[in-house]
C-alpha cells in the first residue's frame, strides 16, 4: 500500500498506546479508522480525541480473545464500510515472573489475548480482504521478546514467539496476493501494558496478583520510545511491505547472537561424528 487515503483500518487495542497512536497516524493520512478495545470508557475517550481533530473514527468494544466477538467486529465493520484495507492486530497483555511461578491462568490469559487474539483477527478479516481484491495489509504486534528470550517474561515470550511464527507463515502464504503481512517487534514503548491486569477477567485470575512486565533485564530494555514513533514505523513498514518492523536499533546484536547460538549448535553434529 502506497497511500492510506480512502482506506479503512481496524486497530485492536486501539484505545491507548501503540494502537491509538497508529490509528491517529492512519486517520491523519486519510483513512477511516475503527478502534477496537475491551475498555469501554477508554475507547470512547480515544474516539472522541480523534474526532476533535476532524478525523474519521469509530469505536467498537471487543474482547479479541473471543472469536465470536471478533467475527462480530468484522461484520459490523464490513456492514459500515464494505471493506477493510489495514488490520492491525495489536491488543496485548503481559505478566512477569519466572516460569515456575506461572499459574495455568497466567498462561491461558496471555495465550487468549496475545496469540488467539491475532489468530481470531486473521480468521475473521483475511478471507474478506482477499476476496475484495483491494490492496491490503495485516500488521501483528509481537515484541523484541518474540525474537529473543527475555528474563522473567516466559509466558509473554511464548505468546509473542507464536505471533512472529504466525506472521512469517502468513507472509509466505500471501505471496502473489494484494495483501501483505508484517510483524511489529518493539522493545520498550510508553504504553499502558504495565497495567494490563486491569482488564484481566475474574475467571482467569482477575487482579489477584498484579505484576508489572519488564522486557528482560536492564541490559536488554533499551530506550523507552513514544507510541508515536512506533506508529510512524508501522506506516512506513506497511508502505515498504517489511516483514519485520523494528523500532530499536539496539535490539539487533541480541537477535544476531541468538541466531549465532542456533547456528553453532550444528557443530555438535560434526563433533558427534554424524
Amino acid at each position: 500500500m502506497d497511500s492510506f487515503e480512502g482506506a479503512v483500518a481496524v486497530v485492536t487495542g486501539g484505545a491507548s498506546g501503540i494502537g491509538l497512536a497508529t490509528a491517529r497516524a492512519l486517520a491523519r493520512e486519510g483513512a477511516a479508522v475503527v478502534l477496537a478495545d475491551i475498555e469501554a470508557g477508554a475507547l470512547q475517550r480515544a474516539v472522541e480525541s480523534l474526532r476533535t481533530e476532524g478525523l474519521e473514527a469509530f469505536g467498537e468494544q471487543c474482547d479479541v480473545g473471543d472469536l465470536r466477538a471478533v467475527q462480530a467486529l468484522a461484520e459490523r465493520t464490513y456492514s459500515r464500510f464494505g471493506k477493510v484495507n489495514v488490520l492491525f492486530n495489536n491488543a496485548g497483555v503481559a505478566i512477569a515472573g519466572p516460569i515456575w511461578e506461572m499459574r495455568h491462568e497466567d498462561w491461558e490469559w496471555l495465550m487468549r489475548v496475545n496469540l488467539w487474539g491475532v489468530i481470531h483477527g486473521v480468521e475473521a478479516f483475511l478471507p474478506r480482504m482477499l476476496a475484495a481484491g483491494e490492496p491490503g495489509h495485516i500488521v501483528n504486534t509481537a515484541s523484541f521478546a518474540g525474537l529473543v528470550p527475555n528474563d522473567g517474561l516466559s509466558v509473554y515470550c511464548v505468546t509473542k514467539y507464536g505471533v512472529v511464527a504466525l506472521t512469517e507463515c502468513l507472509a509466505r502464504d500471501l505471496r502473489g496476493t494484494n495483501v501483505g503481512a508484517s510483524v511489529l517487534c518493539p522493545m520498550r514503548v510508553e504504553t499502558n501494558i504495565d497495567a494490563s491486569e486491569r482488564n484481566r477477567p475474574p475467571e482467569l485470575g482477575g487482579t489477584e496478583r498484579p505484576s508489572p512486565p519488564r522486557e528482560g533485564d536492564r541490559e536488554l530494555v533499551g530506550r523507552v520510545i513514544s507510541a508515536e514513533e512506533v506508529a510512524q514505523r508501522v506506516l512506513d513498514g506497511i508502505r515498504r511491505r517489511e516483514l519485520y518492523i523494528h523500532t530499536h536499533p539496539e535490539a539487533r546484536p541480541f537477535v544476531r547472537r541468538r541466531f549465532e547460538r542456533i547456528d553453532r549448535a550444528f557443530e555438535a553434529l560434526h563433533a558427534g561424528g554424524a
